[in-house]
C-alpha cells in the first residue's frame, strides 16, 4: 500500500532526562483518499507534526505497537478493515494509544459511542485544517504523558530491585552505589555527610544489608533527639544502682549493636564529654558500661550521619578533631537535589508509586504546572520534601504553590509585576517546605517577622493551609 513518511521530521532527542525531552507530535494518518491524505500530509508537516500516512488500517497495524508514541487519525470507512475495526484491534494492543476519528455525517453517532469507549475525540468531514491540527497536539501530549510515566515507573521497579536502594543515574550517585558494595564487608566505619532529607539513613541501611552483619542488628540513634541528661546511659548502659533512678540493669545501645551496625545519626549534635567517651569506646572497640568495672569486649561497624562539614575548622567548638579523624576513615557525601536534578523524574516516579500503594488510589495525570515545580523548585528539603509532594499529588491536596508552580508572566506583565510574582512564588515554596512553620520560614528567607507578614498580606498568602498538611515519611 502506498506509505509517505516525514523525512523532515526533527528528528527524537536523546536527552537523558525525560522531563526536558522536547515533544515533537506525531501522527499516523489512516485515509483511503488519495488526494485527501496528500493534502493532510502537508498540512500537518506545514505545522511542525510528524507524520506517517498509509493508504489502509490494515497496513498501519505493524507501526502501531504499544511503545508507539503518536495519535492515530482514521477514517471510520474504509474497505477491507475500517477505522472501527481498526480502534477495537488497538484496544487491545494499548488501550491508551489515542485515535482520532474521522466521520462522515451518518457516522457521528458511532462516533460518540467510540468516544464512549475510549476513542479521543472525532472529526466530522469537512473539519477545518486548524481542528485536527490542535486535536493532534492534545492528544499527543497525552500520549507522550502516558509513555513518560510507563518509563518513569518501569525505571523506578527497576531501582527497587536493585541490592543497593538509590534511585538515580548520575554520576555522583552510581559513584555512592558502587562505594556501599566496595565498602559493605570492609568493617570500616563511615562518615556520612548530606543536608536533610538527603538519605543518609538509607546509606546506613544499605551498608548493613550488603554486609555480613545483614542478619544481627541495625541500631539506630539520633543523636540530636536525646537529651543530655540521658544520652549517656542510653549509649553505654547501666547497672542498677549507678544513679539516681537507675533501678535496673540495661544494655546500652552500643553494646546492643556489637555483631551489628551502629548508626549515629546527627553526630554533631553529641555533647562533648560524650564524644570523649565514644572516641574511646572507637579505637578499643571495647565499652564499660556505667556503675561497672567491667570491661567489655565489642563487635561493631559505626555509621556515623551528619549535616555539618565536620573537618571545619569553625565547628570545633562543638565537635572533637580527634573523634573526627576517628570517624572519618570512608566518607560519602550524599549531594542535595538540586545538584542532581536529572534523578528528579525518576525519584519522582518512585514516591508516586508509593503514595498510590499507601493510599489506594490511582497516579493523577501529571499536569505541565507539576512537571515544571519538579524541575524548577529547589528542594530544600531534598529527597524527604519530595517524597511529601508526592504524596500530596496522589492525595490531590496540592498547595497553590504547587498547583501553578512558576508561572510563565503574560508578556503585558511589567518588570515590577513580575518580581512581585516570583516574590510570591519564593514565600509560598518557603512555606510548603517548613509546613507553616514561621520560625523556620523565617530563617530560611532571611527577612524580618514584620516584612514576611506584610508580604503575606500583600500577595494574599494563606498561612494556615500550609500548617502540618502531610507529615512526610520517615526516610
Amino acid at each position: 500500500m502506498p506509505r509517505a513518511t516525514d523525512s523532515n521530521a526533527p528528528p527524537a532527542t536523546s536527552a537523558d532526562d525525560p522531563m526536558r525531552r522536547p515533544l515533537v507530535p506525531h501522527a499516523v494518518f489512516i485515509d483511503d483518499d488519495d488526494e485527501l491524505r496528500r493534502a493532510t500530509i502537508q498540512t500537518l508537516k506545514l505545522h511542525g507534526i510528524s507524520v506517517d500516512a498509509y493508504a489502509s488500517a490494515r497496513a498501519a497495524l505493524p507501526a502501531l505497537s504499544r511503545e508507539f508514541d503518536g495519535v492515530v487519525v482514521t477514517d471510520i470507512r474504509m474497505p477491507d478493515m475500517d477505522g472501527l475495526q481498526l480502534f477495537r484491534r488497538l484496544r487491545d494492543v494499548d488501550p491508551d494509544i489515542p485515535v482520532i476519528l474521522i466521520t462522515g455525517h451518518g457516522d457521528i453517532a458511532t462516533a460518540v459511542q467510540c468516544m464512549q469507549d475510549g476513542a479521543y475525540d472525532f472529526l466530522s468531514k469537512p473539519y477545518p485544517a486548524d481542528r485536527l491540527i490542535a486535536a493532534i497536539a492534545h492528544a499527543a501530549e497525552k500520549r507522550h504523558l502516558v509513555l513518560e510515566n510507563r518509563r518513569l515507573r518501569e525505571a523506578a521497579f527497576a531501582f527497587e530491585a536493585d541490592e543497593v536502594p538509590f534511585i538515580g543515574t548520575t554520576p555522583a550517585m552510581q559513584r555512592i552505589k558502587q562505594t556501599l558494595r566496595h565498602i559493605a564487608n570492609a568493617d570500616v566505619d563511615v562518615l556520612v555527610e548530606g543536608e536533610t532529607g538527603t538519605g543518609k539513613e538509607v546509606v546506613a541501611t544499605a551498608l548493613h544489608r550488603l554486609s555480613r552483619r545483614r542478619h544481627r542488628a541495625l541500631v539506630a540513634i539520633n543523636c540530636g533527639a536525646l537529651p543530655e541528661s540521658v544520652i549517656e546511659s542510653e549509649l553505654f548502659g547501666h547497672e542498677a544502682g549507678a544513679f539516681t533512678g537507675a533501678q535496673k540493669k540495661r544494655i546500652g545501645r552500643i553494646e546492643h549493636a556489637s555483631g551489628g551496625t551502629l548508626f549515629l545519626d546527627e553526630i554533631e549534635s553529641m555533647p562533648l564529654a560524650v564524644q570523649v567517651k565514644l572516641l574511646r569506646v572507637l579505637e578499643s572497640r571495647q565499652i564499660t558500661p556505667l556503675g561497672s568495672n567491667e570491661v567489655r569486649n565489642l563487635d561493631l561497624r559505626v555509621v556515623a550521619a551528619t549535616k555539618e562539614d565536620l573537618g571545619s575548622p569553625a565547628i570545633r567548638a562543638k565537635f572533637r578533631e580527634d573523634l573526627f579523624y576517628r570517624l572519618n576513615v570512608v566518607t560519602i557525601r550524599i549531594p542535595p537535589l538540586r545538584e542532581r536534578r536529572e534523578d528528579i523524574p525518576l525519584l519522582f516516579a518512585h514516591y508516586l508509586g508509593h503514595a498510590s500503594r499507601r493510599f489506594q488510589r490511582d497516579i493523577p495525570e501529571m499536569a505541565g504546572s507539576i512537571k515544571q515545580h519538579l524541575m524548577t523548585h529547589e528542594w530544600p528539603g531534598n529527597v524527604r520534601e519530595l517524597a511529601h509532594f508526592a504524596e500530596r499529588v496522589v492525595l490531590g491536596v496540592l498547595n497553590e504553590h504547587a498547583a501553578h508552580s512558576a508561572p510563565v508572566p503574560s508578556s503585558g506583565q511589567t518588570l515590577p509585576e513580575r518580581m512581585e510574582q516570583f516574590e510570591a512564588q519564593l514565600i509560598r515554596d518557603a512555606l510548603a517546605t517548613h509546613r507553616g512553620d514561621i520560625k523556620a520560614t523565617l530563617l530560611a528567607l532571611g527577612i524580618p517577622r514584620k516584612t514576611f507578614y506584610d508580604k503575606l498580606q500583600r500577595h494574599g498568602i494563606d498561612r494556615q493551609q500550609y500548617i502540618g498538611v502531610l507529615a512526610p515519611p520517615s526516610f
